[in-house]
């Protein structure tokens, strides 16, 4: 009896340890994978810099933040403003055009660092996209020609009304529910440029359109188009990255503190606008 005993408490003894041992080593695989399941550190910074080049994605047809002159030529305030920048970032800079539609895809894929051309923060591409410090207020505003009966919102009653695909102004249209109720229908168009011919030729009658863009267009064809008092509202313009570029974002952040600072910023806004309108 005590032999059986014996047998039983080093039976008890030895399967306590095997259990302890078990619970332990699952304890460490358990830090294990929480290691790997960490946030893999940010080089976001570090590859542009590698790189030696930083690629801006932007709209080549928005004046005056970025477009086309005479010559075929880039211009515009926000390639100004980047330029500064990236040359403060110590790294060659180079724009390329993409479609705004799926400028956040380009953006996901690494086709492109960032998103910087008048690009509007809002609550649905916060979701998707890390936004720099707003810089730049803008309203989505509606223009018409110069002889047409619409004095606002509530004459969009039955009418056709054009924006910009996948557009601030597209989407402040949409938020819109009593204008969504009357309206006859929405164009949408790959460029505002489009849009404003379509309504020359009387197949759209407004338009949806960031001021910036909007008033700058108008003016090189004055007498032609108005603007109404009404709007869709106001917004910021930011830089976006992708969420996970951190490191890159809080840079440019710092250096664009830098150059309003030094007055950089007010400089290339008085060649653009004739004034100082940086956010500080």
């Amino acid at each position: 009896m005590k032999k059986q005993f014996a047998l039983m408490m080093i039976l008890v003894l030895v399967l306590s340890a095997f259990v302890m041992g078990c619970s332990s080593g699952s304890v460490d695989g358990e830090g294990d994978n929480n290691g790997n399941q960490s946030e893999e550190e940010d080089l976001s910074l570090e590859k542009i810099k590698d790189a030696g080049v930083f690629i801006v994605g932007l709209d080549d047809s928005f004046a005056p933040m970025g477009f086309r002159d005479e010559a075929g030529k880039l211009v515009g305030f926000d390639i100004d403003l980047a330029k500064a920048t990236i040359e403060k970032l110590g790294v060659e800079a180079e724009f390329k055009p993409i479609d705004w539609n799926s400028k956040e895809l380009s953006l996901e894929t690494g086709e492109i660092d960032c998103i910087w051309n008048g690009f509007s923060i809002t609550p649905a591409r916060e979701k998707e996209v890390l936004f720099s410090k707003p810089y730049l207020s803008n309203r989505q505003i509606i223009i018409v020609l110069a002889d047409s009966d619409i004095t606002s919102k509530e004459d969009f009653a039955d009418r056709v009304v054009g924006a910009q695909i996948n557009s601030s102004g597209l989407h402040a249209l949409e938020a819109d529910t009593a204008v969504m109720e009357v309206l006859k229908e929405i164009k949408e168009y790959d460029t505002y440029p489009e849009a404003f011919l379509d309504m020359e030729a009387g197949r759209i009658e407004a338009i949806v359109v960031d001021e910036v863009y909007g008033k700058y267009y108008i003016s090189k064809k004055p007498g032609t188009y108005k603007v109404l008092d009404d709007d869709f509202g106001t917004e910021d313009y930011g830089i976006g990255f992708r969420m996970k570029d951190k490191a890159l974002k809080a840079e440019i952040d710092k250096i664009m503190d830098e150059l309003k600072a030094d007055g950089t910023t007010a400089k290339i806004s008085e060649e653009w606008f004739g004034e100082d309108i940086v956010l500080k």
